[in-house]
This record gives structure tokens, C-alpha cells and sequence, in this order.
């Protein structure tokens, strides 16, 4: 039986053999064509945002962690499985671990794991995305010590506290990496006419963190005056500006997890630190942000951005792990 771990986040969709290594790893979209001629899904379809008429509509299955119609759910996940396993008979006796958020309710799990099944996945187990990331980075969440780790991703922002095959504290925030790039789209548009596309706003974002503040950074949009295209050099500075009040915020909102943590805790994490996953946890000032508001030392894993699927495969080879952390 194939087992896979996959991550079907609001920005990214990653899917990881337990055998064979990274399958997939694209942008969530998908693009359904006129006249019903199908649908293009990763990044193709998201080459072709804005490149082709309107009749062609692009949707994000996934929205802030979890889907919002299960229809278009269960065609994206059909059209990514039969990207990686083309073969009919690849898939007949395909398992998965799909990660879902720690807060996400039981009817939102649920959701994802009936898409799953619907798209042709025999085997489908609901595993909390921060647990799957612990894995991803060689953190055993059946350790009788305390582990924590904080998962940032472009929709969803959270942080679990894990011990022994239990979860002692969750923070979930349905606000993440999207929302500061949405903040840098913004400010570029209303104070320099000059309109981005999504993925070249998150672009923008991410290459302003590897800035200092003295440097500047290029950007290609729309004039918004005479609707052409226009090459501008702004100030590093200017977008840090914008960016650190949101992971200001991002981050006070997941300290708070300590609050539910026994004394005997802290003692573990201060000497493990915090592990940080996910695609937006390079976001410049996130991990010093968390790191003073915890008081406890932030480590950023090593492949942030794929680590959650890579585990989530994982977790089929460690006894206990899916028994215990899973849901069906």
C-alpha cells in the first residue's frame, strides 16, 4: 500500500512518499477551464492567473486551513493524486495522512478527510499540522518530555505543546502569512499607484525579510494611472514598517499557550527551545517576536516549508504515533 503524508495548506499542497520521497510540492490552486475542458491544479494553473480571460475561473480549495466547499475540494485533490499516481492501479490501495489544523473543529476535519476519500484515497487519517512538523524534524511526540512547536503557513498560524501521545495546550489563529502580504499589496497600491498580483505580493514579502533596512528592494506591477507595466525600487525599511505591527500581533496571539502548560513544563521547553515550521515562518521578525514574547528559544527548522508532509508520511513508521494523534 502506498502511504503518503500530505499537506494541503492555503498557499502550498505537498505531498510526500513514505517510500519514494517528495512527490509534489506547488502552489493551491486550481483552474477550472470553459466549457467544462477540465482543470489545471499547482502551478500551472497558477502560471496562468491573470494571463487568460476571465471565463477561466482560479480558486483556492483550501481557505485559512480548511476547505470551504467540498466539491472543489475533492476535484483538486483527485486531479493532485492523479498528477502523482497516473496509473489506475497506483491508487487503488493508496493510505494518507492529511494534515488538518490543531484548531480546526470535528465538522472541518471531517470536510477534508471526506474530499480525500471522494477523490479515490482508500485510506484517509486527519493529523494535526504543528504534530506532523514535530515528526518532520525528528521530534518523537510520544517523548515523555514537552515538546512545542509553532506552525506558520500562509492561512493559518498555530502553536501545540505535545507530551507523550497528548496535546497540552493549543493556540490557532486563522490569520497568517496571507494577511501581511494582502498588508505589503495594500501599502504598495494606496502609496505608490502600483498594483501586485497575489503570489507577487508574497514574493515582495518574503524577499524584504532578507533586506536591511538601509537596502531596497524591486518590484514589477501595474501603474494604477495609466494601467502599464512599471519596474519601482522601494525602500526596505518602508516595507519592514508594515510588516512587523502584523507579526507583532501573529505572535502575541500564540504566547499565550503557555498559560495552560504545568510548571514542570517550562522546564523542557527552556532547554529544547520551540521548533518553527511552516511556509510563512521565515517571515522577517517572527522568530525573535515569539522568541520575546515566550521567553523561551525559537529554532527554525531546516525545511520549513515541507517538513509537515515529510512527517506526516513519517508518522506511518513509528508505533503508536497515528493511534494515537490521528483521527479517521
Amino acid at each position: 500500500m502506498g502511504r503518503f503524508g500530505m499537506d494541503v495548506g492555503t498557499g502550498t499542497t505537498v505531498l510526500y512518499d513514505a517510500e519514494g520521497g517528495f512527490q509534489y510540492d506547488e502552489p493551491s490552486v486550481m483552474l477550472g477551464r470553459p466549457g467544462g475542458r477540465g482543470v489545471s491544479v499547482g502551478r500551472e494553473a497558477a502560471d496562468l492567473v491573470d494571463r487568460i480571460p476571465s471565463g477561466s475561473l482560479a480558486v483556492r480549495p483550501v481557505r485559512d486551513g480548511v476547505i470551504t466547499d467540498l466539491d472543489t475540494a475533492r476535484r483538486y485533490l483527485r486531479a493532485v493524486v492523479r498528477r502523482v499516481l497516473p496509473r489506475p492501479w497506483q491508487r487503488t490501495r493508496l493510505a494518507a495522512a492529511l494534515t488538518v489544523p490543531a484548531g480546526a473543529s470535528p465538522l472541518e476535519r471531517r470536510a477534508l478527510v471526506e474530499a480525500a476519500e471522494e477523490a479515490g484515497i482508500v485510506r484517509v487519517l486527519a493529523l494535526a499540522g504543528p504534530v506532523a512538523g514535530a515528526i518532520g524534524c525528528g521530534v518523537d511526540p510520544l517523548d515523555r518530555r514537552v515538546h512545542m512547536v509553532a506552525d506558520v503557513g500562509a492561512g493559518t498560524a498555530e502553536i501545540v505543546a505535545m507530551c507523550f501521545g497528548e496535546v497540552l495546550a493549543v493556540r490557532s489563529r486563522r490569520v497568517a502569512g496571507d494577511a501581511i502580504a494582502a498588508a505589503v499589496r495594500r501599502h504598495v497600491r494606496e502609496q505608490h499607484h502600483l498594483s501586485l498580483g497575489r503570489d507577487a505580493a508574497e514574493d515582495l514579502t518574503i524577499r524584504v525579510g532578507a533586506v536591511p533596512d538601509g537596502g531596497e528592494v524591486t518590484v514589477v506591477g501595474r501603474d494604477g494611472d495609466n494601467g502599464r507595466p512599471r519596474t519601482l525600487r522601494l525602500p526596505a525599511g518602508e516595507l519592514h514598517s508594515i510588516v512587523a505591527p502584523r507579526v507583532a500581533e501573529l505572535a502575541t496571539s500564540l504566547i499565550g499557550c503557555l498559560d495552560d502548560l504545568p510548571a514542570r513544563a517550562l522546564d523542557d521547553l527552556a532547554a529544547d527551545g520551540v521548533l518553527l515550521v511552516g511556509g510563512a515562518s521565515p517571515t522577517r521578525g517572527l522568530r525573535a517576536a515569539l522568541e520575546a514574547g515566550l521567553g523561551l528559544p525559537v529554532k527554525q527548522a531546516e525545511n520549513p516549508s515541507t517538513c509537515v508532509a515529510e512527517g506526516a508520511a513519517r508518522a506511518f513508521t513509528l508505533p503508536g504515533v497515528l493511534e494515537t494523534y490521528a483521527r479517521g
